[in-house]
């Protein structure tokens, strides 16, 4: 079988559990891990994007509880590298032990990941991705007023935090990316959707921003001509009318049946919206790709080519 260049990005749960301590968070990017290696058994090369919403969130609330004039607070550009770094610190070892167990001879890196956006983008206006845990009403009210924060009501779980969630033009690294993977080593980057960054003549400058990790994973897949973008989520496949008598599951779907779906809004804007926006992407710009989004547990199924719903060109 042909070596295959994949981007497989991590949904939240194959991180953060009820649990958001760091050994809880160590122990589900072990469970991730031991599903990953599977496609490097298969002979593909990966690339692993991952979420940090609820842990850039809890990481600013650590902040903000110890802002003082000689210890101040970090701005949420600094918060997504931290983030970028723990978690990539913590999937990097896991990914290390689990290719030393099944004894695969793999080098593992994490990249700190600056993903490009236009400081004109309209979201900076309207600012709609929750970070940070669940509070009430009153608790969201109370900030707002403290800190001019803004809270949204998150699909009735709860009041979160929620910033502007520019668009992703390019990614910094992405070459460099590219040559790693090329190499045969596993690559863990735009982390948490990258570090939001709007590029001046020489240099960029970060943004108080956190980009959607799907249409990061997106933007990365098609700068390098990725194979197969793989979308993980918490089901195994897409559904139309979900959840009614008459639900159907998608399983080989073009991107213009998927096109028509969305325009009959058959899909949540905060949880299976972008995944399916980035999958039509991915492919609308890379038409010999395919894009597939399922679930970690099922990642046997997708390299048995019969799992997940496969979005392809046609």
């Amino acid at each position: 079988m042909q070596k295959r260049k994949i981007v497989i990005a991590l949904g939240g749960n194959a991180i953060l559990s009820e649990d958001a301590s760091a050994k809880a968070q160590q122990e589900a990017l072990r469970n991730t891990a031991e599903h990953l290696v599977q496609f490097i058994e298969n002979g593909d090369d990966i690339i692993i994007s991952h979420g940090n919403g609820p842990q850039v969130g809890n990481l600013l609330l650590q902040q903000e509880a110890a802002n003082s004039e000689k210890n101040p607070a970090m701005p949420l550009d600094t918060c997504v590298a931290m983030t970028q770094g723990s978690i990539g610190y913590w999937l990097q070892n896991a990914m290390n032990q689990v290719l030393s167990e099944r004894q695969l001879d793999k080098e593992v890196i994490s990249v700190v990941t600056q993903v490009v956006v236009d400081e004109n983008d309209p979201a900076f206006e309207n600012p709609s991705k929750p970070i940070g845990p669940f509070i009430s009403q009153q608790e969201a009210e109370k900030e707002m007023q403290k800190t001019g924060a803004v809270f949204k009501e998150d699909a009735g779980r709860g009041w979160r935090k929620v910033v502007p969630s520019p668009t992703p033009i390019s990614i910094k690294e992405h070459k460099v990316i590219d040559q790693l993977v090329k190499s045969g080593v596993v690559t863990i980057t735009v982390g948490g959707g990258g570090i939001p960054v709007i590029q001046r003549e020489n240099s960029v400058e970060g943004v108080e921003a956190v980009i959607d990790k799907d249409f990061a994973s997106q933007k990365l897949a098609e700068l390098v001509r990725a194979d197969l973008l793989v979308i993980l989520t918490g089901v195994d496949n897409v559904y139309v009318n979900f959840n009614q008598p008459d639900q159907k599951k998608l399983e080989q779907v073009s991107i213009n049946e998927m096109k028509q779906y969305m325009k009959e809004n058959q899909f949540a804007a905060g949880s299976m919206l972008p995944k399916v926006q980035a999958a039509i992407q991915f492919v609308d710009q890379h038409p010999e790709g395919k894009a597939i989004i399922t679930s970690l547990e099922n990642i046997s199924g997708v390299l048995a080519e019969q799992g997940g719903t496969i979005i392809t060109a046609n």
